[in-house]
């Protein structure tokens, strides 16, 4: 199986390079989208593909089992330091952000991205570092925009972008994000995708005048954590991080605004947006179980009180904290609500 890294005729600063390294990124109704994609593939194929998809980080993902199924490509998990080969389909494992460098796969278990980890971003910036021009990248379907940051960069490296049509996705998020920010890239229907990635594969990449240099990302396993520290990128923003509190930091040079802290969790504005909501809706509830134990205590009290009076105060005390507990449970209800859309009680929804 031949290489995808080194030969010179290949390598991006070469006068006319193939390209040869597919990226591929899914989210939720990524599975069913991802077995078309790849049963599109003749039984050789002239590039190395890489596939990310969200999945949680407990277990043992089969998704390259159920992918080798509809595909004649070799298609196995990735594994630290495999081998970049043409014809072949790398799937990234659970819990591990799947990098790429000149002639290997790098698996970290860097901070997450946009929530998750493996997540579409790394891939994605890894490739247009490593191999510019030679890079072809794939958004699929899925919820919120991860793998749009990395899609303009590719595009900024001289690499092309294919896109689900949002019409065809089960979930459009992915895709029209990655469309609204990256408008070179051709909208095409899953099972068109292998055919067109093929006829990208057998022509010459056309050369351009002027690529502009990639920069360094303090979230690549790469970089060490003190370049992170005493380098940081962007504006200082007197948000936190929701997942370790930490400063973020507001980042916006390829036109995609992201937030990154310190340790390098990274954020979209709108996975910031969810993950902010998730820690709020968190302690709220921690707040409300609180309140519940305190109307409980002063229950308790109130029944065991030696002196009535005692045991009058603790029940009204009983009493506000359950009220408290109550309207608080009604306003975590209500988080997320369109305006003047009723709960269940009819209390309209902030």
């Amino acid at each position: 199986m031949a290489s995808a890294a080194q030969p010179e005729s290949s390598h991006p600063s070469s006068p006319n390079p193939h390209r040869d390294i597919v990226v591929v990124g899914a989210s939720a109704g990524g599975v069913e989208a991802l077995e078309r994609f790849v049963a599109g593939f003749p039984q050789e194929v002239g590039a190395a593909i890489f596939v990310v998809l969200h999945v949680m980080p407990g277990g043992t993902s089969v998704l390259a089992q159920i992918l080798q199924r509809r595909t004649k490509l070799q298609c196995s998990a990735a594994q630290d330091g495999d081998p970049i080969e043409r014809g072949r389909i790398y799937v990234a494992p659970p819990d591990h952000h799947m990098l790429l460098r000149q002639d290997h796969v790098v698996l970290t278990h860097g901070p997450r991205e946009n929530g998750h980890r493996p997540a579409v971003d790394p891939l994605f910036r890894s490739a247009a570092r490593a191999f510019g021009r030679r890079v072809i990248g794939v958004v699929l379907s899925g919820a919120l925009d991860d793998g749009t940051s990395g899609l303009k960069m590719i595009v900024d490296a001289g690499g092309c972008a294919l896109v689900q049509d949002p019409e065809e996705a089960s979930y459009a998020s992915m895709p029209r994000s990655a469309l609204q920010y990256v408008p070179r890239a051709e909208t095409l229907e899953v099972s068109d995708m292998a055919t067109r990635i093929c006829d990208i594969i057998d022509r010459p990449v056309v050369p351009v005048d002027s690529i502009p240099p990639q920069p360094p990302d303090a979230g690549d396993k790469t970089a060490s954590a003190h370049d992170a520290l005493a380098n940081p990128d962007g504006t200082l923003t007197d948000f936190t991080c929701p997942e370790c509190g930490g400063t973020l930091w507001e980042i916006s040079g390829n036109g995609v605004t992201r937030f990154r802290c310190h340790v390098g969790h990274a954020y979209s504005a709108a996975a910031l947006d969810v993950s902010q909501s998730e820690s709020l809706e968190g302690a709220l509830w921690g707040a409300l179980r609180s309140l519940q134990e305190r109307a409980r205590l002063f229950r308790r009290l109130s029944q065991r009180a030696a002196v009535k009076e005692h045991g009058a105060r603790y029940e009204r005390k009983a009493e506000e904290a359950a009220r408290h507990a109550e309207a608080l449970r009604l306003l975590i209800e209500g988080i997320g609500r369109e305006p003047g859309e009723s709960n269940e009680a009819g209390v309209a929804g902030g």
